[in-house]
């Protein structure tokens, strides 16, 4: 691509949520034209953008929200990838490609790829129903993760012991045997066609325990260079190995016994990199672009440390969001807000984050969890 003329591109986001929304912010900046489908008739992505509210879902729909689409890519993997198939072989680019976004859907798919891969991951058992997983009693405890449909925590248990097979799901699942870690890291990575691929700094990521999902991300992770050397690799090996066009997060985790084991992996900008926009010097939406376009890869370098703290809707209250405790937060020097354009908050819901930049990052630790108890999102 010697000539570029970002305005002639027609440019499609399957998905409108926060993920899309920071996509366009990031694309104004190189004149991108952006056409967004979504089921959701108010999706944060609906005043910024060229919106068609529909299914991302249905074959027909997706097909001809893509037909008139120079390059299509998504925000969300639960989209209907036969459609995008059938636009990728009219000439269309589909980025992250139809495939990948499949096995991504699957996570049994997943993990028979990292095994076929010798990529390191926990091991599993693949079962149909509840009643197969009797038959693992002696392998207890797992985590069983439906194969399909499972979201931020949604679709994974804990079992413990064969008896607690009332909470279980009786569904196709992955039983995947319980990891002693020490940290859960994470590493964005970059591919473009001409394969170019870079790596963002590893961040780590501590878990809110009720929701199930990332409360603080603290960049960069406080882990042994030979660590952080392993996790570029396994990255960059499973961005290969893919072939992907793109970003791709690589969800790991570090064993108390120093191994680097990947936990799942997502084909799109991820929660783990929000930080970037400004902590590094490219952001992870940035570099999205710039892969799916054929540019070149931008610098993936750390400006400043960074604590990244997701702003959730608090227990308790559901309906039409308030933010309590807003202008208080934003009298602290190195804060950054970004809110989602959700109308309505319900318990856990993740309604915007917060990025506290320093050039200390324990200070930007203790900031991160002032600005978590004193913005509050209610109704």
């Amino acid at each position: 691509m010697s000539s570029f003329i970002p305005q002639h591109y027609k440019i499609g986001i399957l998905g409108g949520g926060q993920l899309g929304r920071m996509l366009i912010q990031n694309a104004i900046n190189y004149n991108l034209n952006i056409f967004v489908l979504d089921p959701d008739a108010n999706a944060p992505c609906k005043g910024i953008s060229n919106f068609t509210k529909g299914s991302i879902t249905d074959y027909d729909t997706v097909y001809k929200f893509g037909k008139d689409k120079d390059v299509i890519t998504i925000e969300i993997e639960n989209v209907n990838t036969d459609a995008l198939k059938a636009l990728e072989k009219e000439g269309k680019k589909v980025y992250p490609q139809p495939e990948i976004i499949e096995l991504i859907q699957d996570k049994g798919l997943q993990k028979m790829f990292y095994q076929r891969n010798d990529i390191p991951s926990a091991d599993f058992f693949l079962v149909e129903n509840k009643e197969q997983i009797a038959k693992y009693a002696d392998f207890f405890p797992f985590f069983q993760k439906l194969r399909k449909g499972g979201y931020d925590g949604k679709g994974v248990v804990k079992l413990t012991k064969s008896d607690s097979l009332e909470k279980a799901f009786n569904e196709a699942s992955v039983l995947e045997r319980l990891v002693d870690f020490d940290k859960e890291i994470s590493v964005i990575v970059a591919r473009n066609a001409n394969g170019e691929t870079k790596c963002f700094p590893v961040v780590e990521c501590e878990f809110n325990p009720q929701a199930n999902l990332v409360e603080f991300l603290f960049s960069p992770a406080n882990i042994k260079k030979n660590i952080e050397k392993e996790a570029f690799a396994i990255a960059i090996k499973v961005a290969e190995k893919l072939n992907i066009i793109g970003i791709l997060a690589v969800e790991l985790f570090v064993t108390k016994d120093g191994k680097v084991l990947v936990n799942e992996i997502a084909p799109r900008p991820h929660n783990s990199g929000h930080h970037t926009i400004e902590a590094n010097i490219v952001s992870q939406f940035e570099q999205h672009w710039r892969a799916i376009l054929n540019l070149p890869l931008g610098d993936t370098s750390i400006v400043r440390p960074s604590v990244m703290v997701n702003l959730l809707g608090e227990m308790g209250y559901e309906g039409p969001a308030k933010y309590e405790g807003l202008q208080d937060v934003l009298k602290f020097g190195g804060v950054y807000i970004h809110l989602y354009g959700k109308a309505n908050t319900k318990p856990f819901r993740k309604m915007g984050h917060a990025t506290i930049v320093d050039d200390d990052l324990i200070k930007a630790k203790q900031k991160a969890k002032t600005v978590q108890q004193l913005l509050r999102i209610i109704s």
